[in-house]
C-alpha cells in the first residue's frame, strides 16, 4: 500500500476533506456474512479433520495421496508442463508488448515503495530462499548420473544433473510466480479489488457463479497456504537441526525440532508484529548479505577454476536446451497407464516441483503483489523473472559445481550422505572447503532459520489478506497467524514425525492439481483486463489511485462507478 493514513475508501463512504486515504481505494462490496462466515470457519475445521486423520490413520491416508499422485502424474504431467510454458510465453508478451511498458502498478503516477535491493531481498526470500538451500546440493548430486534430455557435453555427465537444477528452481518456477503475482498486483493496485484470489477470477464467470465460486477459490488459497507454511516449516526445523548437528553435539528428535519451531516462529511473529517495512525488510536484507558471503566464499576457497569452468560450460548447456526441458513429457512413459508415480522421471522431478510451485504460488505471488506497487509490468516482469534466475544459476553453478567436486574427490561421500539424509547434502559439501568450511556451516544453518522467517513472514501477510479482505489486518491477527502455522507444524512433526509430514506435503501437491485451473483462469482474466482497458479503465486507474480525500466514489445500482466530487462517470471493470 502507498503510505497514505488512514482506513480504506468503500463505495459510499464519504471521508473528510482533512482525512488522508489508503491508496489504492478498495471497491467493490464486502463479502455477505455467509460467505465471509464459511471463509474464517471453513479452513482451520478442514485442516484440523485432515490432520486428525492423518494422524490417526498415516499408512491409510498415505496410501490414498499415493494414488492420488500416481493418477496426476500419470494422467496431467502433459497438463503441468504446458502450463509451465504458458506462465513463461504471458510473461514473454507482458515484457515485450505496449502493454507492459504503459501500465503502471499503482497508476501512471506511482513510485515504488521499496529500493531495488530491498524488493529482490525480499521476492527472493519469500520464493525460494529455503527451497534453494535445500536442493542446490541435493538435486545436483541425485541426478548427476541421470539428467535425461541434457546429453551435449561428452564425458560430463554429471553436469546434467546442474542444468536440470538450473531449469527447476530458474527462470520457469519464476515466471510461474510471476504472472499468478501479476494477476493479483493487477487486480488491486490499479482496479481497487481486494488483494484476494476471488477478486482477481470471478469476472471470467457468469454473475449467479460468482460469490460461490468466489468462496471456493479462496478457500482453496487458503487451505494451500497453510499446509504449505506448516509443511516447510517442519522441513526447516529438520534442515536446521541438520545443520546444528554439523557443527555441535545437538542431535535431530521431537524435543529439539520442537525447541527450534518455537525459536523460529518467534522470529517471524516479531517480524509480522512490525511490519514489511521494518522486520520483513531488514530480515531479508540480511539474507542477501549472508548469501553473497556464503556463495562467495565457497567460490573463493572452494575449487575456483573447476567453478568457473564448469558453471560456463553449464550455462551454455542450460540455454541451448531450455526448449527441449520446457516441453519434455517422456511421452513413451504414458503408453501404459502408471503402477506408480515413481515410475515416472519427471513423477520425482518437473512435476513435482511445478506443483510445488503452483501450491506455493497463493502466498509467494500475494506478498510478490503487495511490495511491488509504482512499477510498470514489464519492469515487474523483469525483475521478477530474470533478476533472480540469474541469482539462482550462480546459487546453484557454484554450490552445485563444488559439490561435485567434492564428491569425487572423496569417493561420492557427499552422494553417501544426501543417500541418507537429503536435507544434509549443502553441509556435507560446505564441511569439504578448506579454512572456512567451519564458519560456513555456521551461515548456511542461519540462513535457513532466516530465510524460513521471511517466507513465513511472507506467508502470514499473503493469508491475512485472503481472510480479512477488504477490512485490513493488524499485527496481532498475523501474530496469531504465526501461531497457529506453527501449532500445525509442531503437531505434524513432533507427533507425526517425518513421514506424516511427508504426507501432508504430498497431499499439498497434489492439490495443486485444481488450483492450476483456478489459476489458468485467473491468468485468461487478467489478458482480458488488460486487452479490454480503454480510457474508462484507466480513468478509473487514476481515481482509484487517487490519494485527495475531495474524491469520493461510488458504485451505483447499475455498477456504474462514480467520482463524486466533479460528477465524471467512470464504467466498472
Amino acid at each position: 500500500m502507498a503510505n497514505h493514513k488512514s482506513t480504506n475508501n468503500h463505495p459510499g463512504d464519504c471521508p473528510s476533506i482533512n482525512q488522508d486515504l489508503t491508496v489504492p481505494r478498495v471497491m467493490g462490496a464486502d463479502l455477505p456474512a455467509v460467505s465471509r462466515m464459511l471463509i474464517q470457519l471453513t479452513p482451520p475445521v478442514v485442516i484440523i479433520a485432515l490432520i486428525v486423520m492423518v494422524l490417526r490413520n498415516p499408512e491409510g491416508v498415505a496410501g490414498i495421496i499415493f494414488e492420488l499422485r500416481t493418477y496426476v502424474t500419470g494422467g496431467f504431467t502433459w497438463l503441468f508442463i504446458l502450463y509451465s510454458v504458458f506462465a513463461v510465453a504471458v510473461c514473454g508478451w507482458l515484457a515485450f508488448s505496449k502493454v507492459g511498458k504503459q501500465v503502471r502498478l499503482g497508476g501512471p503516477a506511482a513510485k515504488p515503495e521499496y529500493s531495488n535491493f530491498a524488493w529482490y531481498s525480499m521476492l527472493f526470500a519469500c520464493g525460494q530462499g529455503v527451497g534453494l538451500i535445500f536442493w542446490s546440493v541435493a538435486e545436483p548430486i541425485m541426478l548427476r548420473d541421470d539428467s535425461p534430455v541434457v546429453r551435449a557435453v561428452e564425458g560430463d555427465v554429471a553436469a546434467g544433473g546442474i542444468v536440470w537444477t538450473y531449469f527447476h528452481w530458474g527462470f520457469t518456477a519464476w515466471a510461474m510466480y510471476c504472472i499468478v503475482a501479476v494477476c493479483l498486483a493487477y487486480s488491486h493496485h490499479n482496479l481497487g479489488k481486494t488483494l484476494t484470489f476471488r477478486e482477481a477470477t470471478v469476472d471470467m464467470l457468469p454473475q449467479w457463479l460468482q460469490g460461490s465460486i468466489g468462496v471456493l477459490v479462496e478457500l482453496l488459497a487458503i487451505m494451500a497456504t497453510v499446509f504449505g507454511l506448516a509443511t516447510s516449516f517442519a522441513f526447516a526445523a529438520m534442515q536446521f537441526t541438520s545443520g546444528l548437528g554439523s557443527f555441535t553435539s545437538i542431535n535431530g528428535g521431537a524435543t529439539i525440532w520442537f525447541l527450534v519451531i518455537v525459536a523460529l516462529g518467534s522470529a517471524a511473529a516479531i517480524s509480522a508484529f512490525f511490519g514489511i517495512g521494518k522486520g520483513m525488510k531488514l530480515i531479508s536484507e540480511a539474507n542477501s548479505v549472508l548469501s553473497i558471503v556464503l556463495v562467495a566464499a565457497a567460490f573463493i576457497f572452494g575449487p575456483t577454476l573447476f567453478i568457473l569452468s564448469n558453471v560456463t560450460q553449464t550455462f551454455g548447456s542450460y540455454f541451448s536446451h531450455f526448449i527441449p526441458m520446457s516441453f519434455w513429457t517422456d511421452a513413451p512413459n504414458s503408453a501404459e497407464p502408471l503402477n506408480s508415480w515413481q515410475q515416472s522421471w519427471n513423477g520425482w522431478w518437473t512435476v513435482f516441483i511445478w506443483c510445488w510451485v503452483i501450491a506455493f504460488s497463493p502466498f509467494v505471488a500475494g506478498f510478490i503483489a503487495r511490495i511491488s506497487r509504482g512499477r510498470t509490468l514489464r519492469e515487474f516482469v523483469v525483475g521478477v523473472t530474470i533478476v533472480p534466475s540469474l541469482i539462482v544459476m550462480l546459487w546453484i553453478g557454484i554450490l552445485g559445481s563444488a559439490a561435485i567436486y567434492y564428491d569425487d574427490q572423496t569417493g561420492r561421500s557427499i552422494s553417501a550422505a544426501v543417500g541418507e539424509n537429503v536435507s544434509s547434502g549443502l553441509f556435507a559439501m560446505l564441511e569439504s572447503i578448506p579454512v572456512v568450511g567451519s564458519l560456513l556451516l555456521v551461515v548456511a544453518t542461519v540462513l535457513v532459520a532466516t530465510y524460513y522467517v521471511t517466507s513465513l513472514d511472507a506467508g502470514t501477510y499473503a493469508l491475512a489478506e485472503f481472510v480479512s479482505a477488504p477490512k485490513s489486518s493488524g499485527a496481532w491477527f498475523r501474530v496469531a497467524l504465526v501461531i497457529s502455522i506453527a501449532a500445525v507444524a509442531t503437531v505434524l512433526l513432533t507427533l507425526g514425525g517425518s513421514g506424516v509430514v511427508d504426507t501432508v506435503q504430498t497431499g499439498t501437491i497434489v492439490g495443486a492439481f485444481p488450483f492450476s485451473i483456478v489459476i489458468l483462469i485467473m491468468i485468461v482474466n487478467m489478458i482480458k483486463r488488460l486487452l479490454n482497458r480503454d480510457s474508462y479503465i484507466k480513468e478509473l486507474e487514476k481515481a482509484v489511485n487517487n490519494p485527495d480525500p475531495e474524491v469520493n466514489l461510488s458504485v451505483d445500482e447499475n455498477g456504474i462507478l462514480r467520482a463524486i466530487n466533479n460528477s465524471e462517470l467512470l464504467k466498472s471493470e
